[in-house]
């Protein structure tokens, strides 16, 4: 690695404008995420902000940079509990850790608590389910945790690598809803905002943000993960990435720009009524995650 571009130190991490030390990375990194919460007017000035930790890598990232960045803003942070053997205890010791470091104010909410068990009491006879499931109680469980702190938006963190391979995904799904936004909903008046500060950060920059300042420590991979379909779309676009620097934020912009000359959605509003079980907004007799439950418990 040559030297920084700026100041002449030894360089870490090479930028479009040029390879940059430790310092003047961090600043760089904190200026991308600082762009892209004006960019997409992500904050208000005194905004309470749930912020979804669950101690890995892409959060503790988000956590630290939005304390560094001096927001007019109260950042809360909410780690999920899912229960999963040999790995959520470990992240769960990191991110309070990291909380307690930042002086940030941490809570713990568990799928326990929610639905009385566990995510590997829910998949013991259903494993292959598991990203499904989870990730739909993960965001039942974060919703209710933001409501409860009388949060303004729930902050996760989505870097530029997530949002492509989430691009991809609609696709390989066929999901047409998702991939064009199609639908004309009162969602966002019973929904609680979300907002992704990292989202034209990407992993590789993320990770070594991180490692510069000292915020990521060694730790277990979701055993579930094997299971994932954005497992294989990851390794797909990292390949794609590597070879062809610049597809990660080209099918980003893309899709951006594309939803952006969709007509907006005509016809008859659809209303959310209210989940009968939970009281979560819904469209159905009962939410996403009731159903989910229902099938499991």
């Amino acid at each position: 690695m040559a030297d920084c571009y700026l100041c002449g130190k030894r360089a870490v991490f090479r930028t479009e404008a040029g390879p940059l030390c430790a310092g003047h990375f961090s600043k760089w990194y904190e200026d991308g995420v600082a762009n892209a919460i004006s960019r997409y007017s992500m904050v208000n000035p005194g905004d309470r902000i749930c912020v979804g930790f669950s101690g890995g890598k892409d959060s503790t990232v988000l956590l630290a940079a939005l304390c560094r960045l001096n927001l007019d803003a109260e950042l809360v942070a909410v780690t999920v509990d899912e229960g999963i053997g040999g790995y959520r205890d470990d992240t769960i010791l990191a991110a309070k850790d990291t909380a307690s470091r930042l002086g940030v104010e941490h809570r713990i909410v568990s799928f326990k608590d929610i639905c009385g068990k566990t995510l590997d009491e829910l998949l013991a006879n259903s494993p292959q389910a598991a990203c499904s499931v989870c990730g739909t109680l993960r965001r039942r469980a974060l919703n209710a945790a933001a409501r409860e702190i009388d949060a303004d938006s729930i902050a996760t963190g989505h870097c530029l690598d997530d949002e492509s391979q989430s691009v991809v995904m609609n696709y390989l799904r066929g999901d047409v809803t998702r991939a064009t936004a199609s639908f004309n909903s009162n969602s966002g008046e019973l929904f609680i905002r979300r907002i992704k500060p990292l989202c034209r950060s990407t992993e590789r920059a993320t990770v070594a943000y991180g490692l510069c300042n000292n915020l990521l420590v060694p730790l277990p991979e979701c055993p579930y993960t094997r299971y994932a379909l954005r497992k294989d779309v990851r390794t797909w676009l990292g390949k794609l990435e590597y070879e062809k620097p610049g597809t990660l934020i080209r099918i980003a912009d893309g899709q951006e720009e594309l939803l952006s000359k969709m007509p907006k959605a005509e016809g008859e509003m659809k209303i959310l009524g209210r989940c009968e079980k939970c009281g979560e907004p819904t469209a159905n007799r009962l939410c996403a995650a009731c159903q989910q439950l229902e099938r499991l418990m």
